[in-house]
């Protein structure tokens, strides 16, 4: 493996939670890093910020001035603004397919060929998403956790046009994040999307045949197999949307054991998306990571 290293210029896709999440560490770092949002570019950086202030209160960031890692980032409106000399292009749209496509082919159009091109989707193929670049051989997926900058683990995804020297590249700039990588192939869900679906599946199923509150359901895994967050929590800092979607794809593409629940489904349609709007299998302060049944 190579040493680790780090990409100078970083251009991500997106400055939603995720987004600014992965812009956060990659300033933090020491890249430049550009955040290409269409519909509010104002709120990307203040979600930086935001989070910059707290790494720097829980003393993550050296003592630096979160400030200066701050000026270390700026916005642009789109795909076609990206900086030509990235190092690194990384997409955190929503998990549209033909969005995600649609902003890779830009990005495959501007950036050098030098350049690494990276999908944080969570269980789309990345082999279908390389389809939309001239070059697959340099797009594999990086999936980063949400809270990325408290989150240990980024999955990344290769497809078998991925070239292994750009693998070899991105294991690097995961090390120099101080993060734990694992290395799967293209497959439906990936480890991480496929596994955690399907435990959280089930266990909305139990909230939804009556077996338990989601409460004590959490608590059982908690201390029973020392998950550090329960299914059902993290379905709500995930978003139920978010899973609802995931779901569907593995069960158009795996099968009917992860279709989706009943109540799944009406949480979503009444809005009950969880952390992001204050109301999921728990009652979540905005304020706090914590939730309270």
């Amino acid at each position: 493996m190579t040493e680790p290293t780090f990409p100078q210029r970083v251009a991500v896709i997106g400055g939603g939670r995720m987004g600014a999440g992965i812009a956060q560490v990659f300033a933090t770092l020491g890249s430049t890093v550009v955040i290409a949002e269409a519909s509010d570019r104002a709120a990307a950086l203040d979600r930086v910020a935001n989070g910059l202030r707290r790494a720097a209160e829980r003393g993550a960031l050296d003592g630096r001035d979160p400030a200066d890692v701050l000026a270390t980032v700026s916005t642009v409106a789109g795909p076609a603004d990206l900086p030509a000399d990235a190092d690194l292009v990384l997409e955190a749209v929503p998990e549209d397919p033909a969005l995600k496509a649609e902003v890779l082919s830009a990005a495959d159009k501007i950036v050098g060929p030098g350049a690494v091109i990276a999908s944080n989707t969570s269980s789309l193929s990345i082999t279908e998403l390389g389809a939309a670049l001239d070059n697959p051989q340099r797009f594999l997926g990086m999936h980063f956790f949400n809270p990325v900058p408290a989150s240990v683990l980024v999955e990344i995804v290769r497809a078998p046009s991925t070239e292994p020297a750009v693998v070899e590249r991105v294991r690097g700039w995961v090390a120099a994040l101080g993060k734990a990588e694992v290395l799967v192939n293209d497959s439906p869900g990936f480890a991480t999307s496929r596994l955690g679906v399907c435990l959280g599946l089930e266990a909305i199923r139990m909230v939804e045949e009556g077996v338990a509150d989601p409460a004590s359901i959490d608590r059982a895994m908690e201390l029973g197999y020392r998950h550090p967050m329960g299914p059902l929590r993290s379905t709500d800092l995930v978003g139920l949307d978010v899973r609802l979607a995931i779901a569907e794809h593995l069960a158009a593409t795996l099968g009917p054991r992860f279709a989706p629940p009943l109540l799944l489904r009406e949480k979503v349609s009444r809005g009950e998306l969880g952390r992001k709007t204050g109301q999921g299998f728990f009652t979540w302060d905005t304020t706090s990571i914590g939730g309270r049944a």
